[in-house]
C-alpha cells in the first residue's frame, strides 16, 4: 500500500503548548473553575480532580496579572467555608454546662461525667474542623504553588497554607458570629479542673486543642505569639492560682502539716504531669511557680509552727520522710524564705532543747574540793547500817547531773548530725544553723566547760565500766565536736588540766595512749600554745618513773628506807594551780629518815633546784592492828599524817580539833576533809564525838579500836567532789579573768608592736579576733588593757586621740 510524503507527515500527532487564554476563554471562567475545585477539597472530592489542570488554572491566572483576584478569590472561599463549619459542626455541640465560672470544685457525680463528656464532645469538634481544614489547605496549597511562588512572596504576602490558619484563628477560633472562643477556653478550663477534683477526662483530646492553638499565631501588630500564649495561658493560671489559694486555706484548716506537705508534693507533680502530657511545657515553669506562690509561700510558717504535726512533732518522731518532704518543698520557695523559715524554725527548736537539758541538769550543791582524791566523796551515815548509798550522796548527784548532761547534748547532736544527712540532705546552711544553736544554748551553761572536762576523765580514767577502744575513741572525738562550741576555751582547759592531773599522780588513766590521743585532738583544734604544759605534765611523769628506777639503784648502795617512798616531781609551771599550790603540813618523825633520804638523792642530781613537800597530793599503805584484826589501809597522805597522831594514844583517849590542827598544821580546809573521810564515812577508823556529819572546832576524836569490815584492804576515800562548788567556780572564774588580763595585756602589744598605730576601732577588732579562739573578750575588758599599757607606757595617743602608737 502505497502512500504519499504529505500524507505521511500528516499522520504523526504533535504535542502542543497549553493554549493561553485569549478573550474568547474569559479570566472569569478560569477563576469559576478553580473555586469549584476549591469547594470540591473542602467538600472531600478531590479525588475525581485533575492536579495538573487546576495546577495550570493558576498559574494562568498569576501569569496573566490575576494573582489578587486569585489571592483574595481563595481567602474568600476560605472564610465562606468555615463560617459553614463552625455553623454546621461546631455551634452544635458547645456545651450547655457553660464554661467554670470560679475556682471552686466543679461538682461531682453525674454532673461531673455530663459535664467531661459535653466538653469532650465540643472539644472533638474543634478537633475535627481543624483537621479537616488543615487537610484541604494542604490540596489547596499544591495546586496553589505557583501563586505563593510568582505572587505571594513577590508582594510580600503570607503564603496560602499561613492564610488558612490565620483564617481559622479569626473565623473559628475568634469567631465574631458565634462564641466559640469562650467556650473553648471555658471547657479547656473546665476540663483540667475536673482532672483535679479526680475525675477522668480524655486527655488526647485536649492536647489536640492545645497543640490548635500552640500552632496559631496572631499577628504581629499584637505581639505575634501563638495564641495558646495570648489566650489560654493566662486565663488557666489566674483561675489555677484562684483555685489553689483557696484549697491551701482548707487543707490547712484540717491541721495536718505533713499530710498537707503531701498534698503540695502531690499537686506540683499533677501539675508537671498535666503540662507534659497535655497542655504546654511552656507553662511548666509558671505554673509550678505559681504552686509554690499559693500552696507554701504564704503558710511557711504556718506549717512549720502547727500544733502536733509541724516542724517539732516531726523532729521528736525522727519522721525522716516528712522532713525531708519539707526540706525540698521548701526550697522551691523564692529568694530563699523557705529555707531561711526551715532554718531559723530548726535553731528555736534545737536551742529549746538545749534550754530544757540545762534546766533539766541544774547545779546540785555538794562539798567538793576540786584538785582532792577524785574517787567521789566518802559515803555519810548516822549509826550502824544506816550508811547512804554513794550514789545518792549529793556530790556524786552532782557529777552524775554533769556527765549525763554532756550525754544528753551528745545524743541531741547525733540525732540533729542524722536528720542532717538523711532528712536535709547534708544541707552547708542547715548544718550552720544547727551548729549555731548548739553554739549558743551550750554557752548559756555557765559549767559546760567543766562539765565537758568531766565528762573526758571519766572516759579516759580507770574504773569505768569496761568499753573497747574504739568506743572510747569514738567518745572523745564526740567530746572534741562540742568543744569546737565553747566560747570559753581557755576555762576548759584550766578544768582540763585539773582532771588529767588527778588522773597522772593517782594513776588512774585507763590508757596512755588514750590520753595523748586525745591531747593530740586538743593540740589539732588549737595549736601547740594549748597543750605545751599538758605535754608537760606528760614529760613529768615519765622523767618520775626513770627517777624512781634511779632511786632504788640509789637506795641499793646507801642502805633501804624504813619506810618505802616513791615520789614525783613536778615541774610547777606545768601543774594547775589547786595542785602545786604550797600547802603546809608537819610530817611525823616515821617519815622524816625516807623524806630526807630522797631530798639527798635529788640534790645530789640536780643542784639549783628546791623541792616543795606536797603531803595534799600522795597516797599511802599502812597495815593497822584493831581488836579483832589487822587491814591494810590505803588513804591519803594527809589522812596518814592524821592517823599516826593516834599511834601512841591509849584506849579511850582522845584528840581534840585544835590538838589535831597544831600537830600537823594542816590549814582548816585540808584537816576538815581528811577527818571527814576517817570519821565519818564509810570506813571510820575514828570515832567523832559528838556523831555528826560536819567537822567543829569543839569535836574531839579517838581511834576506834572497834573497828570491823570482812575487807582485808581497805580504800578510805578523801571527801571530794569531781564537780566544783559555787565558792570554788567563783575561785576559778577569779583565775580565769586574771589570766585573760595578761592575754590581752599580751595580744595588744604583739599587735602594736607589729603594726606600730593602729586605729581605736581596729586594734579592738583585731584583739576580739585573735583571742576568739580561746574565749570572747568584751569591748570593755579591752579597753581597760590597753588604759592600762598607756598608764604603763607601752603605747601611747596619737594627737588625734582616735588611734594608739607602739612605744619600743
Amino acid at each position: 500500500m502505497a502512500m504519499s510524503m504529505g500524507a505521511a507527515r500528516r499522520g504523526k500527532p504533535k504535542i502542543r503548548p497549553p493554549k493561553r487564554p485569549t478573550s474568547e476563554t474569559p479570566i472569569k471562567d478560569t477563576w469559576a473553575k478553580l473555586a469549584y475545585a476549591i469547594r470540591e477539597i473542602q467538600n472531600h472530592n478531590a479525588s475525581k480532580l485533575s492536579y495538573e489542570e487546576h495546577y495550570r488554572y493558576g498559574y494562568n491566572m498569576v501569569l496573566h496579572k490575576h494573582g489578587d483576584q486569585l489571592y483574595n478569590g481563595v481567602k474568600a472561599l476560605i472564610s465562606e467555608y468555615l463560617d459553614r463549619l463552625a455553623e454546621e459542626k461546631i455551634v452544635p455541640t458547645f456545651p450547655r454546662s457553660g464554661g467554670t465560672r470560679g475556682a471552686g470544685k466543679l461538682g461531682g457525680g453525674a454532673e461531673a461525667i455530663e459535664r467531661a463528656l459535653e466538653g469532650d464532645r465540643f472539644l472533638k469538634a474543634i478537633k475535627s474542623a481543624w483537621e479537616d481544614h488543615t487537610g484541604s489547605m494542604r490540596k489547596i496549597r499544591d495546586i496553589l504553588k505557583y501563586m505563593d511562588k510568582g505572587y505571594s512572596t513577590a508582594n510580600g504576602l503570607p503564603l496560602i497554607y499561613d492564610v488558612g490558619l490565620t483564617l481559622f484563628l479569626l473565623h473559628i477560633i475568634r469567631s465574631s458570629k458565634y462564641p466559640i472562643h469562650t467556650h473553648l477556653i471555658s471547657t479547656l478550663l473546665s476540663q483540667v479542673q475536673l482532672e483535679r477534683d479526680g475525675e477522668t477526662i480524655t486527655r488526647s483530646t485536649i492536647r489536640e486543642c492545645t497543640d490548635i492553638l500552640l500552632r496559631l499565631h496572631v499577628s504581629e501588630r499584637e505581639g505575634g505569639k501563638n495564641v495558646y500564649l495570648m489566650d489560654f495561658e493566662p486565663e488557666f493560671l489566674k483561675r489555677s492560682a484562684e483555685f489553689y489559694e483557696l484549697e491551701a486555706i482548707d487543707e490547712l484548716d484540717k491541721g495536718d502539716a505533713a499530710s498537707y506537705l503531701r498534698r503540695v508534693e502531690r499537686r506540683l507533680a499533677e501539675e508537671a504531669d498535666r503540662t507534659v502530657h497535655y497542655l504546654s511545657t511552656v507553662t511548666h515553669n509558671a505554673l509550678q511557680e505559681l504552686l509554690v506562690a499559693n500552696l507554701l509561700t504564704p503558710h511557711l510558717q504556718t506549717i512549720l509552727d502547727m500544733p502536733g504535726s509541724g516542724l517539732v512533732t516531726m523532729l521528736d518522731s525522727d519522721r525522716i520522710s516528712d522532713l525531708r518532704r519539707l526540706y525540698v518543698l521548701f526550697l522551691k520557695v523564692p529568694k530563699d524564705q523557705g529555707k531561711t523559715s526551715l532554718r531559723n524554725a530548726l535553731r528555736l527548736d534545737i536551742e529549746e532543747r538545749g534550754k530544757a537539758v540545762n534546766q533539766e541538769r541544774l547545779e546540785q550543791p555538794g562539798p567538793s574540793t576540786l584538785g582532792q582524791d577524785d574517787d567521789g566523796a566518802a559515803e555519810d551515815g548516822k549509826g550502824k547500817g544506816k550508811e547512804k548509798a554513794k550514789a545518792t550522796s549529793p556530790a556524786n548527784n552532782a557529777l552524775t547531773s554533769a556527765l549525763k548532761w554532756v550525754q544528753d547534748v551528745l545524743e541531741l547532736k547525733d540525732k540533729f548530725d542524722g536528720l542532717l544527712e538523711t532528712a536535709f540532705m547534708g544541707d552547708k546552711q542547715v548544718q550552720v544553723s544547727i551548729n549555731e544553736a548548739f553554739q549558743s544554748f551550750i554557752n548559756a551553761n555557765p559549767r559546760a566547760p567543766e562539765y565537758l572536762s568531766l565528762f573526758i576523765d571519766e572516759n579516759l580514767k580507770k574504773g569505768t565500766k569496761a568499753r573497747s577502744d574504739s568506743e572510747i575513741e569514738s567518745a572523745l572525738e564526740k567530746t572534741i565536736v562540742l568543744f569546737r562550741f565553747l566560747s570559753d576555751k581557755d576555762k576548759f582547759e584550766r578544768y582540763y588540766k585539773n582532771h588529767l592531773a588527778r588522773r597522772l599522780l593517782y594513776a588512774r588513766s585507763a590508757s596512755d595512749d588514750s590520753e595523748k590521743q586525745m591531747v593530740t585532738k586538743l593540740k589539732m583544734e588549737m595549736g601547740f600554745q594549748f597543750t605545751q604544759k599538758l605535754e608537760g605534765m606528760f614529760t613529768d611523769m615519765r622523767l618520775s618513773n626513770e627517777s624512781a628506777n634511779s632511786f632504788r639503784n640509789y637506795l641499793t648502795r646507801h642502805g633501804a628506807l624504813p619506810i618505802d617512798l616513791t615520789v614525783n616531781v613536778l615541774t610547777a609551771s606545768y601543774w594547775p594551780q589547786p595542785i602545786v599550790a604550797t600547802t603546809t603540813c608537819t610530817f611525823p618523825a616515821a617519815l622524816q629518815p625516807s623524806m630526807e633520804t630522797f631530798q639527798k638523792y635529788y640534790d645530789s642530781r640536780h643542784s639549783g633546784r628546791r623541792l616543795t613537800w606536797q603531803g595534799n597530793l600522795g597516797t599511802a599503805d599502812v597495815k593497822v592492828r584493831f581488836k579483832t584484826r589487822t587491814h591494810d589501809l590505803n588513804l591519803s597522805t594527809h589522812a596518814l599524817v592524821v592517823l599516826l597522831l593516834f599511834e601512841d594514844t591509849k584506849s579511850g583517849e582522845t584528840l581534840s580539833y585544835p590538838e589535831i590542827k597544831t600537830s600537823t598544821d594542816l590549814p582548816d580546809p585540808d584537816l576538815i576533809r581528811t577527818l571527814q573521810s576517817l570519821a565519818c564515812g564509810k570506813f571510820r577508823v575514828l570515832t567523832k564525838i559528838p556523831k555528826g556529819r560536819d567537822i567543829n572546832p569543839t569535836d574531839k576524836f579517838e581511834f576506834n579500836e572497834s573497828f570491823t569490815s570482812p575487807l582485808a584492804r581497805i580504800k578510805i576515800m578523801q571527801v571530794a567532789s569531781k564537780v566544783e562548788s559555787t565558792k570554788e567556780r567563783e575561785e576559778t572564774q577569779e583565775m580565769v579573768d586574771e589570766e585573760r588580763r595578761h592575754q590581752v595585756e599580751a595580744c595588744i602589744v604583739r599587735i602594736m608592736k607589729d603594726r606600730k598605730q593602729m586605729s581605736h576601732n581596729d586594734l579592738i577588732s583585731e584583739v576580739a579576733h585573735q583571742l576568739s579562739t580561746r574565749f570572747s573578750p568584751s569591748m570593755s575588758l579591752i579597753k581597760k588593757r590597753i588604759e592600762g599599757l598607756i598608764d604603763r607606757e607601752y603605747l601611747e595617743r596619737t594627737s588625734d586621740m582616735g588611734s594608739y602608737r607602739y612605744l619600743a
